[in-house]
């Protein structure tokens, strides 16, 4: 669901119950986190789009740096069947894609400088992936810059879904979020063909099962 536009304003009201579901934090290092840190300290108004449930922590930090944030939860809408419209002859299930593309990624013209996509391609459903990856490129502005983690392996039993927040370092704290299936891998050719209209795209490896990409509008 599209949250409200936080534009340069102090987020003490941002309420904590809409927040991600509780639990501890893991700390976890980041490069293309790191690297986007680095823009968002040098630049001023710059809009940025977070995907996943209201951080209270990511407006805090991104409003104090003089950024504009804009909300959006698509693994969580995904997930309440509000989109599935049935099955078809082969029992796969049919998704209301443009519903979804309506409800979720229609951003009144806004166009983005960033956006957080985090982990949120793996947790999908298959139908809405290239739709999602096409919209976010339809509501960037050119040079702007996509941040995207991605499972090497498919874990589903042992990959839950985690809300990512943002630090003042090159870490991100990863805290769990509501009940999600791990739906996909992706390798490296999967995601350069998923990004392929895209002007660039750079790659940090990790020793955890995931991978980041920093993917250029």
């Amino acid at each position: 669901m599209l949250g409200k536009l936080f534009d340069r304003q102090p987020a003490a009201g941002a309420s904590s119950s809409s927040s991600s579901s509780g639990g501890p934090r893991i700390v976890r290092h980041s490069g293309g986190w790191g690297a986007l840190r680095k823009r968002l300290a040098s630049e001023e108004g710059l809009r940025v789009l977070d995907v996943g449930s209201t951080s209270p922590t990511n407006i805090n930090y991104l409003t104090s740096l003089g950024h504009s944030v804009y909300m959006a939860d698509l693994v969580e809408d995904a997930a309440t069947g509000e989109w599935l419209t049935g099955t078809d002859e082969d029992g796969k299930p049919v998704w209301d894609v443009e519903g979804f593309a309506r409800q979720n990624l229609h951003f009144s013209g806004r166009n983005f400088d960033m956006v957080l996509l985090w982990t949120a391609l793996d947790y999908l459903p298959e139908a809405l992936v290239a739709p999602v990856v096409r919209a976010l490129h339809g509501a960037m502005a050119p040079g702007g810059q996509l941040l995207a983690f991605f499972h090497t392996k498919l874990q589903p039993d042992s990959t839950p879904y985690h809300r990512f927040h943002i630090t003042a370092s090159d870490d991100v704290e990863l805290q769990r979020a509501r009940a999600s299936t791990q739906q996909r891998a992706m390798t490296n050719r999967n995601i350069e063909r998923l990004f392929s209209d895209w002007s660039g795209l750079k790659q940090f490896l990790a020793k955890d099962g995931v991978s980041e990409a920093i993917i250029v509008r």
